[in-house]
């Protein structure tokens, strides 16, 4: 058996508004699946968060919880420069905006963020709800990737910031990017070693691709046995379906 992959969840209680801490559960599964150890640790508010964990999940919430989880990050500088380093973190909606250079709240006030993505978030004047399917741009990744985004903000990409995915149907970033094509849609981001997306789900439910990538990045293994769940297969195809129908109805 493989050693233990410790999973940290990051401020569960205001960041799991979503659901988005299944995300862990879902690393967890797929790596004890394979005969690895996953351990998942909740890592509070009024808790130190430790640089020991191999991989972080970090979800969604509302403005305010969104302010509570940003002093929180603030205040773990060491955890910052880990993250720098390259360790895996899986960040979702606000907690992609929070880990940008800032981002403007509900207030209209701008907010200084963690700067570990070369990316700005402003309000878009309107919330863009419903399924998001985007062709992926890293990592060798093949299958579409298909959540549900639910976000009132635009976040624009600097030159060092890769996104995730080009968008197929949904809105994903709404803003600028330096890096692609002119005309295109992206979802999230790829720098350093975090992935972050604005699709909820949890993602990692509906893209096992994505989270057997992320696995890979934490243990350090080359390749994963594939795991047959066919109706995991079904939900994809089903979802990415009603965000086809969605799209075409616009």
């Amino acid at each position: 058996m493989n050693s233990a992959l410790h999973i940290g969840v990051i401020d569960p209680e205001v960041l799991g508004t979503y659901g988005d801490t299944g995300n862990a559960s879902v690393l967890a599964y797929r790596a004890r699946a394979r005969g690895i150890d996953a351990q998942i640790h909740m890592i509070h508010l009024d808790q130190a968060i430790p640089t020991s964990m191999d991989i972080y999940v970090m979800g969604g919430g509302e403005d305010a919880a969104q302010a509570i989880a940003a002093e929180h990050l603030r205040a773990n500088r060491d955890f910052c420069q880990k993250i720098e380093s390259g360790t895996p973190l899986l960040a979702i909606c606000a907690s992609l905006q929070i880990l940008g250079n800032w981002y403007v709240d509900a207030r209209n006030q701008r907010v200084e963020g963690l700067e570990l993505l070369d990316i700005t978030t402003s309000p878009q004047g309107h919330r863009s709800i419903g399924e998001l399917v985007s062709e992926p741009m890293f990592g060798g990744l093949a299958q579409e990737l298909t959540g549900f985004e639910n976000h009132g903000g635009a976040t624009s990409l600097g030159p060092d910031a890769r996104p995730l995915g080009i968008v197929t149907a949904g809105t994903g970033n709404g803003g600028t990017t330096a890096v692609g094509q002119p005309g295109l849609m992206y979802d999230g981001v790829a720098q350093h070693g975090i992935i972050a997306t604005y699709m909820h789900g949890p993602v990692l439910v509906r893209n096992p691709e994505l989270a057997d990538y992320l696995i890979r990045q934490a243990t350090g293994m080359a390749s994963l046995e594939e795991l047959e769940m066919p109706l995991l297969h079904q939900l994809r195809a089903e979802r990415i379906k009603a965000a086809r129908s969605q799209h075409a109805q616009r």
